[in-house]
């Protein structure tokens, strides 16, 4: 039974743990603006990170890897 309730208490936790994309449809109007500059930069990290997991990069040096190419997505 325990481990029943120890699973169940994972599994219903686990999606929890990611960050959405922000909706910009869902805030007050007030904040749209904000909600898209936000949803904007969540999508860049995204493609950083798909990036990097094309390029197998280490965890040990994913955030250098992440964070390189959001300064080239910048500079463009």
């Amino acid at each position: 039974m325990w481990s029943f309730v120890f699973v169940a208490a994972f599994a219903f936790s686990e999606p929890s743990f990611a960050q959405k994309l922000v909706d910009p449809n869902t805030v007050a109007p007030e904040y749209r603006e904000a909600a898209l500059k936000r949803r904007a930069e969540q999508i860049k990290v995204v493609e950083c990170n798909h990036k990097a997991d094309e390029a197998k990069v280490l965890p040990r040096d994913r955030a250098a890897h992440v964070n390189q190419c959001l300064e080239a997505a910048s500079e463009r």
